[in-house]
């Protein structure tokens, strides 16, 4: 009888034990909903396929995906998270945006949890790193590069050739204008482009990484004769833009060459992807601003956005495991099949897209954002002053060496090198 008693207990404990175990099974596999943040609202279909593939790999994770006007995006992510919410998985800017919210202690550090991190190039982890304690606060997405996008068939039909030095550019400009083709897309209304023009003709003419590593360095100026020749060749190119070009904004720019009317467009990488959806039977090409003499094929290169997560989320473990997801080559080779992106991802196949493999190619030979890597994390920054200067120049109510007086003005307020 005693016997029977034992087992019977021991039976009862058995059946407690798996039914705890399976409370616990079930309490783990509880429905968890992560809040996703992007500024690419033109994206919204890809995250949506993004999110549909991580999902079937994780059904007890589901994914709400919120997109913001780019020009509102900071402001609001910044009001969410100071008041204690927010997204749990976001888009970061990269560089100084970054920074911003890694010293509000807004963002985990992933230094420690994401065990791939050390396999990104520096490059693109620069962009993710706090230059205060040195770790990394976002997972490197995206990198780009700025050049000139051109119209295949306009080429074909005027006969021009790609420019091998800058005088074969603005004679191409020219052959354009004579019929009746706007030569060049770009405008300065939205500042940030006025900068984006900066990055695609500068670099062959200030000197690409020489001036760079001397400017940062504070070895130079921005009043050197380099850096103002430099904005000087961007003037050059007013009698090409579209007329009254100081209204042209950035959805202006873009639809004039998707839509055939312009014959180029200094862009940054990003924009194929959206040529290709908007137009596709749209051939386009692109080569780097030449320089004054042959062989001058700088690019202007920059990390463009990180995968970040919210310090203050609730769902650490789910949040990690889609930014692995968003980081893993499977992404990375969805963000160049579909948009046509440079993705940073280790591992990825670049020939994917030959478009992307070509821009891959161009910037082997590339220089780094002159604003935007060095001077985007203090007050004013340095894009904040050249894109009000680089308008005022473009306008005529500045010359070139006005304009990079200002940007040197300001940055001195604050940047050390410059103090000497």
């Amino acid at each position: 009888m005693k016997n029977k008693i034992i087992a019977a207990l021991a039976a009862c404990f058995l059946l407690m034990l798996f039914a705890c175990s399976n409370e616990n099974s079930n309490s783990s596999k509880e429905k968890v909903t992560l809040e996703f943040w992007t500024w690419r609202t033109e994206d919204v279909e890809f995250y949506e396929k993004v999110i549909k593939a991580f999902e079937e790999k994780h059904p007890n994770i589901s994914v709400k995906q919120t997109a913001i006007k780019n020009t509102e995006y900071n402001t609001i992510v910044s009001a969410s998270l100071q008041g204690g919410g927010g997204p749990d998985v976001f888009m970061g800017r990269a560089y100084g945006g970054l920074q911003t919210l890694a010293d509000s202690e807004y963002l985990l550090a992933l230094d420690d949890l994401i065990p791939n991190l050390k396999d990104y190039s520096e490059p693109a982890k620069q962009g993710a790193r706090s230059i205060k304690d040195g770790k990394i606060y976002g997972l490197p997405a995206l990198s780009q590069a700025i050049f000139c996008y051109y119209n295949k068939d306009i080429y074909k039909k005027l006969g021009l050739k790609v420019p091998a030095t800058w005088d074969e550019f603005l004679s191409n400009l020219e052959v354009c204008k004579k019929n009746g083709i706007i030569p060049l897309a770009n405008g300065s209304k939205d500042g940030w482009t006025v900068e984006t023009l900066l990055g695609g003709v500068g670099p062959n003419f200030y000197g690409a990484n020489d001036f760079f590593d001397a400017v940062v360095a504070g070895k130079t100026t921005f009043e050197d004769p380099r850096f103002i020749d430099a904005v000087k060749k961007i003037g050059a190119l007013r009698p090409y833009m579209p007329e009254l070009f100081t209204g042209v904004g950035y959805t202006d720019i873009q639809g004039s060459f998707m839509n055939e009317t312009a014959a180029h467009m200094i862009g940054g990488s990003y924009e194929a992807g959206t040529f290709k959806a908007n137009n596709p039977s749209l051939q386009f090409d692109a080569f780097p601003v030449p320089g004054t003499t042959a062989g001058e094929q700088y690019v202007t290169f920059y990390a463009d956005m990180n995968w970040a997560v919210n310090a203050k989320t609730a769902h650490k473990e789910a949040a990690l495991t889609f930014l692995q997801f968003l980081g893993s080559p499977e992404v990375g080779n969805m963000l160049i099949s579909d948009l046509k992106m440079i993705s940073s991802t280790p591992g990825v196949d670049t020939s994917l897209d030959p478009f992307v493999g070509k821009v891959i190619t161009m910037m082997k030979n590339s220089t780094s954002y002159i604003f935007l890597v060095p001077f985007r994390y203090e007050q004013p920054t340095g894009s904040a002053l050249w894109q009000a200067a680089g308008q005022g120049y473009l306008a005529g109510s500045l010359t070139a060496e006005q304009a990079c007086k200002n940007v040197q003005t300001g940055i001195a307020t604050y940047y050390k090198p410059f103090q000497k």
